[in-house]
């Protein structure tokens, strides 16, 4: 294992339990927010203004880098764009219905507006409709040397019906091929395999490793 510690800067329960399973993988010791001590504040809503994931993950890592004191910091962005919707939700996807519900909640609002905005681009757009989307995520991490991003992608389609109950966000209605189902269906080890979020976080640690930086 190695004898650096690093943080992974996100408060989201989900995306622990992903990444933990990567970044155990690569033997790399990773401290969480909380074990770091590092409390919550008004202004991390702020971080997620930019127009895409890849501002938006470097504004994240920036930030948690200097409240960390200088430990090597992990963050990411991440979404749904979907091809009917023009692109949308994308960098919005986490409060894409709005900045004052949390945690359940919000899902739910969320993928209601998703179901809801489907069946009216159904309408609109008739034989010329698509159900086609894809989650995107963008890693981060920055250290004294420097920052370092990757990207990662999964194809997969839009349900306009949940299936699983695993997951979080939009998962219930997010089928993708490379997974066999949705990513509510899919098991952890499944999806830290696989995913987005995998496929960006392998890639930037595949980087860091070959520079001697992880």
């Amino acid at each position: 294992m190695s004898a650096r510690r690093f943080l992974l800067a996100t408060r989201s329960t989900g995306k622990l339990l992903e990444l933990r399973e990567i970044f155990s993988q690569y033997g790399l010791d990773i401290v969480d927010l909380s074990t770091a001590r590092i409390p919550e504040s008004e202004w991390e809503g702020e971080l997620e203004q930019f127009e895409t994931f890849e501002e938006n993950a470097l504004a994240k890592v920036r930030y948690f880098f200097d409240r960390s004191g200088g430990m090597p910091t992990f963050a990411d962005d991440s979404g749904m764009c979907v091809d009917a919707l023009g692109g949308k939700p994308g960098v919005h996807s986490k409060r894409w219905s709005g900045p004052d519900l949390e945690r359940n909640a919000l899902d739910a609002a969320n993928n209601a507006k998703l179901v809801a905005q489907m069946r009216d681009a159904r309408l609109k757009h008739g034989a010329r409709f698509t159900d086609a989307a894809r989650y995107v995520a963008v890693a981060a991490f920055k250290d004294a040397t420097g920052e370092v991003v990757q990207r990662g992608e999964i194809e997969g389609r839009v349900l306009m019906n949940p299936r699983g109950t695993g997951g979080f966000g939009y998962d219930p209605y997010f089928e993708a091929p490379d997974l066999g189902g949705t990513f509510a269906e899919s098991s952890i080890e499944n999806t830290a395999a696989l995913s987005h979020r995998s496929r960006a976080f392998r890639a930037l640690l595949g980087a860091l490793r070959g520079e001697g930086r992880v």
